[in-house]
């Protein structure tokens, strides 16, 4: 072994004194971080608007950024400045030890809780205990203050895509025409709807299960064209999917153009574009959702429907 390097806290009592404080002073700062999550979660409740989710949203994570780091940083420290550093060997032996060998274990243990002065540090000890005891209130208050929410499952076998809404690019809400759409080319879709609207948070939620990805094809590389009821979906080689992927949710956006293949980058589940968006590779079990879509009388492309499925994930009343 190397010779054993003492450390400033061990020479000197007051530089281990101030390390203590400073370990204090970490448990403190997430204790605070604790408290000031709590008074953020009902001061800054979302007020239905972007900007009231966002200061929600930052105000809690702030906190309860503060709240686990200052526990993280505060064991480290006192491991690093106040426990017990000496090495020491152990050599192997048979995992069943004889009483002797226990009783030398347990007299180690103690001798390491001494050497580190657990007990005598009442200050430093209960920082450390209502810092862990206060922490899991971030998580608690918040859960526990939403039981008795909105918990109709039906929301989630409709979207806000109605027969006759124009699709808009993502996010200047501008509609789109097939004519804008070339070849291989790819676009992020919305529904069109008011700048106003888009400013809610009831606007977020419902585009959160909208959104669309818009691909063009040459119709020749078509293999599914056509509804399972014989209605044409797609409209000149250009074919719109749902973006959230049927294993998590995660959004598929990668698009490789030579192979007509769509993929999620969690965890690589691959769509073909050219057949229905079926599953070819990876987790998910069902192809992704296709919006049918045709276009109006000033050539924009608008939706023929809402998807005829529910999108994203299976959950429990799901019927397929």
């Amino acid at each position: 072994m190397p010779e054993h390097q003492s450390r400033m806290s061990d020479r000197d009592p007051k530089a281990a004194k101030r390390a203590e404080r400073q370990v204090v002073l970490l448990f403190m700062v997430s204790i605070l971080g604790t408290i000031a999550s709590l008074i953020f979660y009902f001061a800054f409740r979302p007020d239905g608007t972007t900007a009231g989710v966002r200061t929600s949203t930052l105000s809690l994570g702030l906190a309860m950024a503060f709240a686990l780091l200052g526990i993280g940083l505060g064991a480290v420290h006192w491991a690093k400045a106040l426990m017990s550093d000496h090495e020491k060997v152990d050599e192997r032996h048979a995992i069943a030890s004889d009483a002797e060998t226990r009783q030398g274990a347990i007299a180690e243990l103690t001798a390491g809780a001494d050497d580190a002065n657990i007990g005598r540090r009442g200050v430093l000890k209960g920082a450390m205990i209502s810092a862990l005891a206060l922490f899991p209130l971030t998580i608690a208050v918040p859960l526990v203050s939403s039981v008795g929410g909105d918990w109709n499952v039906s929301k989630l076998k409709h979207t806000m895509w109605e027969p006759g809404t124009r699709l808009a690019i993502d996010p200047s809400g501008r509609p789109i025409k097939a004519a804008d759409v070339t070849i291989g080319s790819v676009v992020h879709i919305i529904p069109d709807v008011e700048a106003a609207e888009r400013e809610t948070h009831e606007w977020i939620t419902e585009k959160s299960k909208a959104i669309v990805l818009l691909v063009r094809l040459d119709p020749r590389d078509l293999k599914a064209d056509q509804s399972p009821a014989g209605e044409t979906w797609s409209y000149d080689g250009i074919v719109a999917f749902s973006k959230v992927c049927t294993h998590v949710g995660c959004p598929v956006a990668l698009y490789e153009q030579q192979t007509h293949h769509l993929l999620c980058p969690c965890h690589q589940s691959t769509f073909d574009v050219a057949d229905g968006a079926k599953v070819v590779f990876g987790p998910a079990k069902r192809p992704l959702p296709q919006l049918p879509i045709t276009v109006d009388d000033e050539g924009y492309l608008v939706a023929q429907s809402d998807f005829h499925e529910p999108i994203g994930p299976s959950f429990w009343e799901r019927l397929k």
